[in-house]
């Protein structure tokens, strides 16, 4: 049985979409119309991305950590990085906890760590010699 979450269509990306973390690649940032059908036309600024299907709608919060992330506020600089999108449940809206999208940068692929001998301290009164 389906859940009811999976029951709604959207042509944006939601929570469910992006789990606990999808990575993908910036393709454009574009204005489009957010309303449902039928109502008046309110246009937001969206991320697009090579790897999926539907946009992100930008929020303040997102569109700053993607200028920290891509290191410009210039969106054109945007295209072609790589950002983690994941479900993140302490966003609110209208007062009220109900989860939603946030967005952070890859990790990076740390080089192995080798690891370092412990060499016991000692006194020069413990030395032998």
């Amino acid at each position: 049985m389906p859940k009811t979450s999976e029951m709604r269509e959207s042509k944006f990306l939601r929570k469910e979409d992006v789990g606990r973390g999808t990575l993908a690649t910036i393709a454009s940032c574009i204005k489009k119309n957010t309303a449902m059908e039928g109502a008046e036309p309110e246009h937001k600024w969206c991320l697009t991305f090579q790897e999926l299907d539907k946009p992100l709608v930008l929020n303040a919060t997102n569109t700053q950590l993607c200028e920290q992330i891509c290191g410009s506020d210039d969106t054109d600089f945007w295209v072609g990085k790589r950002i983690v999108l994941y479900t993140d449940p302490n966003v609110s809206y209208a007062g009220k906890l109900v989860g939603g999208i946030r967005v952070r940068a890859p990790k990076a692929l740390a080089p192995p760590v080798k690891p370092v001998p412990v060499v016991p301290d000692f006194e020069a009164d413990d030395i032998p010699f």
